[in-house]
């Protein structure tokens, strides 16, 4: 166990919204679809009825995930899984190989900014696509190719939040990875916190690519304009303590009808520390296609 998996699962071991559980060995395919399995037991969060609001036990476990992450984790690569409802359309899954490497703060200033690597693998249109971002480079920009025959359109720099870089997407690439995922779970906690009374459960049992992960799921029981969402799956893997799928389903249109699909987001294959220089984030890099055709 490498110097942050430690300090995680120390730094978590407090946090009673989690059981450790044991955790396989084994990776999944890279190129197959998010493997889950939930077990029937559900078990009502410890100490929910203890505290002001049921979210509380997953916030403080978010804030020490984030704690962890942030103290300890410089980068990783894997594979991440993800589909959209964009509209009333449901996206297939895209499949994208990643390198995120952390912003790190010394006395207020940014040391090593906030850098992503992307390296589209399927459906067919988009693979072969390439994306990099690098916080505070290029002019705020990312940099993105085709691939196939759509290569020989160029390299090009887009605004993250521009029609182009956004187009089939819910959110900007600035937002991808998981820390990002960790706040945002955060914001969206709090923000629900003062919005009414939620259901919180805790779902021992589950897998994500065969690694081993409990299920924290919120529920709106009734559809409010402030709420995003019907219910909310956050996979937490046991060994690691940080989230590897998060998942949300909007209300059914009648009793009934099976839950549609919000968003969906999987980690898969992570590595942690694997150093990352400012070569991965090069469109130079001999070993990408940005300047090819």
């Amino acid at each position: 166990m490498n110097q942050w998996l430690r300090r995680a699962v120390l730094s978590m071991g407090a946090v009673g919204a989690i059981a450790p559980y044991a955790v396989s060995q084994e990776n999944g395919s890279k190129l197959t679809q998010p493997v889950m399995r939930v077990s029937k037991n559900e078990v009502v969060g410890p100490g929910a009825s203890a505290v002001p609001h049921p979210l509380d036990p997953a916030i403080n476990l978010a804030h020490q995930s984030i704690e962890a992450i942030q103290s300890g984790l410089n980068d990783y690569t894997g594979i991440l899984v993800k589909r959209e409802r964009i509209g009333t359309t449901l996206g297939e899954n895209e499949f994208m190989y990643l390198k995120v490497r952390n912003r790190k703060m010394e006395n207020g200033n940014i040391v090593v900014p906030f850098s992503v690597y992307l390296a589209f693998l399927k459906p067919a249109a988009s693979k072969g696509r390439e994306v990099i971002y690098v916080e505070n480079r290029n002019n705020g920009n990312l940099i993105a190719h085709e691939g196939g025959l759509k290569r020989v359109l160029g390299t090009h720099e887009l605004s993250p939040t521009g029609t182009l870089a956004m187009a089939g997407q819910r959110y900007p690439l600035t937002d991808i990875g998981i820390e990002n995922l960790v706040v945002k779970l955060i914001e969206r906690g709090e923000r629900d916190k003062k919005n009414g009374m939620c259901k919180v459960e805790l779902i021992p049992g589950a897998t994500v690519s065969k690694r081993a992960c409990s299920i924290i799921q919120v529920t709106h029981p009734v559809k409010q304009p402030h709420f995003d969402f019907h219910i909310a799956q956050i996979f937490m893997d046991d060994q690691l303590k940080i989230p590897v799928r998060y998942a949300a389903y909007d209300w059914p249109k009648k009793e009934g009808d099976e839950l549609e699909v919000i968003e969906e987001y999987t980690y898969q294959d992570l590595k942690f520390n694997v150093g990352l220089t400012d070569a991965d984030f090069d469109p130079n890099n001999k070993d990408y296609n940005f300047h090819k055709r």
